[in-house]
């Protein structure tokens, strides 16, 4: 008779789009992992209303509903899964970690750096396994470029340029969203959204950044706020920055909102000595790689962009469903982060991207926010 695997319980605190998101993922794991060693199920759930939270308990065969997340934390639950608006991260943590659960926490880690680093600071006194939701690190294309780099395939890397381009800010008549909000998601505006994201990207291909300079922009001073009334916008619709690594390459960073023509395209180009890579979600299933080392001659000998076919190609025990040949999709990162995580629950071991590192990108958004008060380069 075969053993029973291991149930890991996870509590989901909030459920907007992103709850939603990491639901699909637990949800989903079994079709995309033959032969997980454990299950994953959500058992509560705790929204703003007792009334949202029962009216998504039912839509998604959650157990239990809560009005209050004290109750949630309570409960058998093994993982607390944070899905709220940033300034709400650090309470949940410290109230989950006092418990004794395991975090997923949804970037970026907090909205002010002494929060980022007191919640780091706790996962690591807890012990627990305590995961920053990065997902785009875990797309097939970027697991291919970081292999490649790692492989010296690029030789010394001497620039780089990652891009998170959005047009959800350019339409003034749209009601803004707590994500354009300063006392909400702090003053980082679009940096500490779309930024984050492209940060950690940099940082894990390029290695760590010492130097950044920052400008923020506001496009449109004056737009609809949250309540549909006039309202002064105060916070980043865009964030620009030029940054160095520890290694000396230097390069760009764009996160905005302000990018009319885009849907939600982030880009990145890798420049080295020996390669250089290039990449962009909405072609999320090919990675380019220009190889410097190979034969030039009459018509181009075998110089160029090679178009690597990343596509679903994940190792085992991820790569047979749909297909190792399927087309990929952004969700695919967010359910390869959740195996990870959950994998590290079940083994009890740490995982990355951790507390550790997710408080370090808020240090360098920090050390950006303060190069766009000072106008000065800052050092992270």
């Amino acid at each position: 008779m075969t053993a029973p695997k291991k149930e890991i319980r996870i509590g989901l605190v909030g459920f907007g789009f992103m709850g939603k998101t990491h639901a699909w993922a637990i949800n989903n794991l079994p079709f995309f992992f033959e032969d997980l060693p454990f299950t994953a199920k959500i058992t509560g759930v705790v929204t703003r209303s007792m009334e949202k939270s029962r009216a998504v308990a039912d839509t998604f065969a959650i157990p239990h509903a809560f009005d209050n997340e004290e109750a949630l934390i309570a409960s058998d639950v093994d993982v607390i899964d944070i899905c709220t608006p940033n300034i709400c991260h650090m309470e949940t943590a410290r109230k989950a970690l006092a418990a004794g659960k395991h975090l997923y926490c949804e970037k970026p880690l907090a909205s002010n750096l002494a929060d980022a680093e007191e919640m780091a600071r706790l996962a690591a006194a807890s012990g627990k396994i305590c995961t920053a939701v990065f997902n785009n690190r875990h797309m097939a294309a970027v697991c291919r470029a970081k292999q490649l780099i790692d492989e010296g395939r690029l030789g010394r890397i001497l620039s780089y340029q990652f891009d998170y381009l959005h047009n959800s800010c350019i339409n003034p008549e749209k009601n803004a969203g707590w994500k354009q909000t300063a006392a909400v998601c702090g003053k980082g505006g679009v940096l500490f959204d779309l930024g984050a994201h492209i940060l950690d990207l940099a940082v894990f291909l390029c290695g760590p950044i010492r130097k950044i300079h920052g400008k923020s922009q506001i496009a449109f001073p004056t737009r609809k706020g949250p309540d549909g009334k006039e309202w002064a916008t105060d916070a980043s619709e865009a964030f620009y920055m030029l940054a160095e690594t520890e290694d000396g390459a230097r390069g760009t960073l764009i996160a905005s909102k302000l990018a009319t023509g885009m849907n939600d395209d982030i880009r990145f180009l890798i420049h080295g000595t020996k390669g250089a890579l290039s990449f962009s979600l909405m072609n999320p299933n090919f990675l380019g790689f220009y190889d410097a080392t190979a034969p030039t001659g009459a018509y181009g000998g075998s110089a160029g962009f090679t178009q690597i076919e990343c596509v679903g190609r994940y190792p085992a025990p991820a790569g047979n469903f749909p297909s190792p040949k399927a087309a990929t999709g952004w969700l695919r990162g967010h359910l390869m982060s959740m195996y990870y995580f959950l994998n590290a629950v079940y083994e009890g071991k740490q995982n990355a991207p951790s507390f550790a590192h997710a408080a370090y990108i808020q240090r360098v958004m920090d050390a950006a926010l303060r190069s766009d008060e000072t106008g000065r380069e800052e050092t992270v």
